[in-house]
């Protein structure tokens, strides 16, 4: 598998758009396929929640299959699931908002996909932060737009200097692009950055594009700036999550985005001609979700805290790793000494030792000495993959 997806990113035939040629061979889907062959490897790698499904969301599916709930919805979403995405949005920011300010889309992916590639254009440049997740780059890209990164330190826990946002601004500017929680590292912006980047951008016309698909996943008892509770309207914003993190739906391919009126409908009619509508059934189980109760939420992050505090111990025992504290979703990126190469300590370190981490390489420029380890997985397996990690650190010399 891997040597054919190898052979697609390097075809050079004709039959193909040129665009394909912005979408790089996933790193992440490299070190997966490598690791597919080999036998006792422990990922660190996975982004999606080990936790199962609340039950009664897999109940709500298999109600609404058996009910017959297996044609289209509107195109727009289930209109039970746009009510009642509208109220919990609504209460959780004390705004208002309309079934006609969502969108309900196949995942959180193709609502990035709609947003991203229905405003790129050659001549429009998008502000992202760096690392990011590797969707944004190549989706602007391929549509003819440019990327100004801005990068973010370890030191610094990866924050986003919000000044270093605005100063990027200038002209040819479209829209900046956020993700906090982030992935890959975990980090959440505070309010004060959020606000000024939103009241800035809107400020100058330009869009912010914030994708939140971890908002439920913040620690310590935090309260989460989503960039609805820092706007005054929804003009210049975008905003995507999903139920993939939240409820353990990552499967389920159930996600939307919340934006003005207006911009719901030229993205309605863009969405009949990708998906045509998001999974039935499943939509059926978000509304259950939405309306259930959330302790399965409140394990989860109890879970997540647990993992998170532990992996934290283990990385500050780990020789040439230099981590820091995640406040959300379930990443850390610790840095490696500056000018190692994280594609071969993450390469090495899967073929010597069996344990498969992700090069911050993936996930931008400025980041190739980092590597992103996942802490969806038991504490159990993160204390056996650092039990192997940690000795073989020890052994390298990366003076």
């Amino acid at each position: 598998m891997a040597d054919l997806d190898i052979d697609f990113y390097e075809s050079e035939d004709p039959i193909w758009n040129p665009a394909l040629l912005a979408i790089p061979m996933p790193g992440i889907r490299k070190m997966v396929n490598l690791a597919s062959t080999m036998n006792d490897v422990i990922h660190l790698s996975i982004g999606q929640p080990d936790l199962p499904a609340p039950t009664h969301v897999v109940e709500a599916t298999v109600d609404a299959l058996r009910a017959g709930q297996t044609g289209y919805t509107m195109d727009a979403g289930l209109p039970e699931l746009l009510e009642e995405l509208a109220a919990y949005y609504g209460n959780r920011y004390q705004r208002s908002l309309l079934p006609e300010n969502i969108l309900v889309t196949t995942g959180a992916t193709e609502a990035i996909y709609l947003a991203l590639t229905s405003t790129s254009a050659p001549g429009r440049e998008f502000i992202v932060p760096d690392p990011c997740f590797m969707l944004y780059a190549p989706l602007i890209r391929m549509n003819g737009g440019s990327v100004k990164s801005i990068p973010t330190r370890a030191e610094f826990n990866h924050q986003l200097d919000p000044q270093e946002v605005i100063d990027a601004m200038d002209q040819n500017t479209c829209a900046v692009v956020l993700n906090s929680p982030s992935n890959p590292t975990g980090t959440v912006y505070p309010r004060e950055t959020i606000e000024a980047i939103v009241e800035e951008a809107a400020y100058r016309g330009i869009y912010v594009i914030s994708d939140e698909v971890y908002d439920h996943l913040i620690y310590d008892d935090k309260t989460y700036p989503s960039v609805l509770s820092c706007c005054s309207d929804l003009d210049h914003v975008m905003v995507i999550s999903s139920f993939s993190k939240t409820f353990s739906m990552a499967g389920m391919r159930v996600g939307w985005l919340i934006a003005s009126q207006g911009a719901i409908k030229k993205l309605r009619r863009y969405h009949m001609f990708t998906t045509t509508v998001a999974n039935t059934p499943c939509q059926w189980a978000g509304v259950a979700a939405l309306k259930g109760e959330r302790t399965f939420v409140d394990g989860m992050l109890e879970e997540y805290t647990r993992r998170r505090n532990r992996l934290v111990e283990l990385v500050d025992q780990t020789p040439y790793l230099s981590g820091y504290k995640p406040d959300g979703a379930f990443y850390m990126f610790p840095a490696l000494p500056e000018g190692i190469n994280g594609n071969n300590v993450a390469l090495r370190l899967l073929k010597e030792t069996g344990v498969c981490t992700i090069s911050g390489q993936t996930f931008g420029d400025s980041c190739g000495s980092a590597l992103r380890i996942s802490y969806s997985t038991s504490i159990d397996r993160i204390e056996a993959a650092f039990e192997r990690i940690i000795p073989w650190m020890a052994k390298q010399d990366f003076a």
